[in-house]
């Protein structure tokens, strides 16, 4: 990605204002359990390698992954979402709160359990350790209709002086599009940039200022395979703005940078910053979602918001894990572009 001196200077601006903005993150909290092995020997019991275990963590996954990244990035956050009444439920809730993120709008839902997905990583001693197997712990049933109304009500009146709203939709009942279309009608700020994030309902929200599928969600949604049809990307994404009423839609294609779709303006495609050498993309949607919305709130075009969302996505993916990109990174960044 390449930008001129006057481009730096208006995208610099646009990180200057990221601390004023006050967004409220409605969606699916998620526990991303990373667990640490050191490969001793051959299992005498099967053809597998044993793992000593040297260490364990729980970092926020899914939307609380968007809602880091939004912390770290400078903003002030509301979090919105519902949890079980478990050990990843708790350390989710005890991890915002160590950074003076108020939770007061996490709510414990009954019969729920938070979703979990470990990552079992080994390697030998000194070695760089490699992800061998990811595991999911899905909820049974999902946030229930009476609970997520509450998240909904619960933070009407916190929109009429919000920033930008973002939601994050990973399935799990948290939000749904009935309930965002709830919110926009009650929001009582027309202006209010309201941006979704949706794993596997994409075509259900209308009426948004935008969205950030990627492009395997996109072909999912349409049932057809992309590739390395670029006419087909386009026609897709012109569908899906006009369908959904959006103001611009930005897919992601991974090492093949972005595309950003706008009403009455040809796509604009933006490269990958930085290397297509990754060292991790786990959580990197968020990570792009949340300095998106944060640009778009700190009044960024929708062009600048993506191009600061670009650089943050090509920050993240050269980071281990689930990882967050804070302000000064994304300020020299763009420095340096």
């Amino acid at each position: 990605m390449k930008i001129n001196n006057a481009e730096r200077a208006s995208l610099l601006s646009v990180i200057g204002k990221f601390t004023e903005q006050h967004i409220v993150l409605l969606g699916d909290l998620v526990a991303d359990e990373f667990v640490y092995g050191e490969i001793t020997r051959v299992s005498r019991e099967a053809p597998v390698l044993i793992l000593k275990e040297r260490q364990r963590e729980v970092v926020p996954g899914g939307g609380a992954n968007a809602a880091n990244n939004l912390v770290d990035l400078g903003a002030q956050l509301t979090l919105v979402g519902g949890v079980g009444d478990d050990e990843a439920g708790t350390a989710l809730i005890a991890y915002f709160r160590a950074k003076d993120v108020s939770t007061r709008h996490v709510i414990t839902v009954r019969g729920f359990s938070t979703p979990v997905k470990t990552r079992i990583l080994g390697g030998l001693s000194h070695w760089q350790r490699q992800q061998i197997v990811r595991i999911d712990r899905e909820p049974a049933q999902d946030v229930d209709r009476k609970s997520r109304r509450k998240l909904s009500a619960s933070i009407i009146p916190l929109l009429k002086k919000a920033s930008a709203m973002l939601v994050s939709d990973y399935g799990f009942g948290s939000t749904d599009a009935p309930e965002v279309e709830y919110l926009r009608r009650r929001a009582g700020n027309h202006r209010l940039p309201m941006t979704v994030d949706s794993r596997y309902d994409l075509l259900k929200y209308s009426h948004l200022t935008a969205a950030t599928p990627n492009e395997p969600e996109l072909e999912a949604a349409y049932g057809k395979k992309i590739g390395n049809n670029l006419e087909l990307l386009h026609q897709l994404g012109q569908k899906t703005l006009h369908r959904q009423w959006l103001r611009a839609l930005l897919v992601t294609r991974g090492r093949d940078g972005m595309v950003l779709f706008e009403a009455r303006r040809k796509p604009e495609h933006i490269p990958i910053f930085g290397s297509d050498q990754v060292t991790d993309v786990t959580g990197a949607g968020d990570t792009v979602m949340a300095a998106f919305t944060l640009a778009l709130a700190a009044g960024a075009t929708f062009l600048q918001a993506a191009q600061l969302a670009n650089c943050a996505g090509g920050l993240v993916v050269m980071k281990r894990g689930t990882a967050t990109v804070n302000r000064h990174e994304l300020e020299e960044a763009i420095r340096n572009a």
